[in-house]
């Protein structure tokens, strides 16, 4: 592991820029990234050779992987309910809560759920806004979408337009959510190279977003390189159609990590950041680099400590706190979601998330590498797999976690002892196919009062319940709002 410690952060200031590129890592090692899917177009399988078709189903015949579509899941997981996309018909992505309602992105738009009944969720509406990947968090009444695929305008009519062309639009869309079954259309901001996700650092009157996003070219006129930092807009909430780009903090002024052949990936930005707000801190997965940030300031946001895993990592995807925010685990999403990654060629230590213990005090604190932590269960050469979205599970005096694995299915995991971390639940269904490499499974699997909500790209809306008496005392914490990126105080 490399530590490395960052003085003083550059800063650029921007207008309100046009973004670019909507593309998704997906790689081996370091080779190159392919690009995201247009909104509504599902990606082509790759078909395996008969030797490698064969094993799968023998596997399968052996009982040493479910079959096709079969559920599976340890004696404390119960499925509960299974909703299916309904309209849109694109890949699902992530989630939100608020009440008795669960938020879930599509590439083609969003769905709101009635989840106060979790054995028998509803949905409530649709919005059909095509943009990939159609990150989503609330907060209030405001719902916000990212748009990481260059569209020919802001609306939620638009259509597929080249970067290379000026006028592309891509950023941030806001919605008015008081009526759920109406969502209502209210601003949009363009960011730089668009925004692939987004994290929310709410205030009474105002609403901070940090937009992170990546890949810049010299062909893209809204998105050349150096893109070494994060949009900062600023969102009034009782007049989000006044919401601006206020700030571009660069979080990389010496460009960051410029990629190991065989290992990690160049940083020209970052993918995800979970802010802690009672903490003041913020974790950023950003391609090649992890970093620690202060957000004291939530205006102004500051590198205080970084570090890389040339050996491991290719790909820092997302950050989770750890609840009293000593630990940090950040995830690696090595094949960038689309290739099989959890097998016994890649091993337990790629592809996997890292857990680091966070060191001393105030502008001194450092992330010390611990352990990874990968699931121990063998998936089959058709499954794209790799570690992905998840949350805590709030239990006092323990850390565990829930998580997305794609087709790995969900997993639950403690890293109460950071150096020993261990899986104690999981929840999958077998391949899409015993033929061909179809992307699927859970994009996002998180734990909001009292049950495990997951949201499977290619099924749909799952509910599940834990049963453990390791997970019990979670069931007294009742939140009203959850955005996993904007990590509560549990406590």
């Amino acid at each position: 592991m490399t530590s490395l410690h960052i003085p003083r952060v550059r800063r650029r200031r921007l207008g309100v820029a046009v973004a670019a590129f909507g593309l998704i890592a997906s790689f081996l090692a370091a080779g190159p990234a392919a690009a995201t899917p247009d909104p509504g177009d599902a990606p082509d399988g790759k078909r395996m050779s008969k030797e490698l078709a064969g094993d799968t189903r023998a596997a399968m015949e052996n009982g040493d992987i479910p079959g096709v579509d079969e559920i599976v899941h340890s004696k404390n997981i119960k499925h509960l309910a299974s909703v299916g996309k309904g309209a849109l018909g694109s890949l699902n992505t992530d989630l939100a809560f608020q009440g008795r309602y669960a938020f879930a992105g599509n590439y083609d738009g969003f769905t709101i759920y009635d989840i106060g009944n979790p054995r028998s969720p509803k949905t409530v509406s649709q919005v059909l806004c095509p943009g990939g990947q159609n990150d989503i968090s609330v907060s209030g009444n405001l719902l916000f979408l990212s748009t990481d695929s260059s569209r020919s305008d802001n609306s939620c009519n638009s259509t597929s337009q080249p970067a290379s062309e000026k006028s592309s639009w891509e950023g941030m869309k806001i919605f008015d959510i008081s009526d759920k079954r109406n969502p209502r259309y209210v601003a949009a901001v363009e960011t730089a190279c668009g925004s692939h996700t987004h994290t929310l650092v709410p205030g009474k009157r105002n609403v901070y977003v940090y937009v992170s996003s990546y890949f810049p070219s010299e062909d893209f006129p809204d998105c050349r390189p150096p893109h070494d930092g994060i949009s900062v807009i600023k969102v009034p909430r009782k007049a989000p159609e006044r919401s601006a780009v206020i700030d571009f903090p660069v979080l990389f002024p010496d460009g960051g990590n410029s990629g190991s052949e065989g290992s990690s990936y160049e940083t020209t930005g970052c993918h995800d950041i979970t802010a802690f707000p009672k903490k003041r801190l913020a974790a950023g997965a950003c391609m090649g680099d992890g970093i620690l940030m202060d957000i004291s300031d939530p205006a102004r946001p500051r590198v205080i400590d970084r570090v890389r895993d040339d050996t491991n990592f290719a790909f820092w995807h997302s950050a989770t706190f750890s609840e009293d925010g000593d630990k940090v685990v950040f995830t690696d999403e090595l094949g960038g979601g689309g290739a099989a990654t959890c097998n016994a060629e890649v091993g337990p230590d790629r592809g996997a998330n890292g857990i680091y213990d966070l060191k001393r005090r105030g502008h001194h604190r450092e992330l010390v590498f611990r352990s990874y932590f990968k699931i121990p269960r063998h998936q089959a050469d058709t499954e794209n797999c790799v570690a992905h979205n998840g949350s805590l599970i709030p239990v006092k005096g323990r850390d565990i976690m829930v998580q997305a694995w794609y087709q790995g299915g969900v997993s639950v995991w403690e890293f109460t002892d950071s150096s020993r971390p261990k899986e104690i639940g999981y929840f999958e269904r077998g391949p899409l196919s015993a033929d061909t490499l179809t992307l699927g499974g859970s994009w996002s699997a998180y734990y909001y009062n009292g049950h495990i909500y997951s949201n499977d790209i290619a099924k749909g809306f799952d509910v599940l319940r834990v049963d453990d008496r390791r997970t019990a005392g979670a069931a007294r914490v009742r939140m009203h709002e959850l955005n996993v990126q904007t990590q509560p105080d549990y406590r």
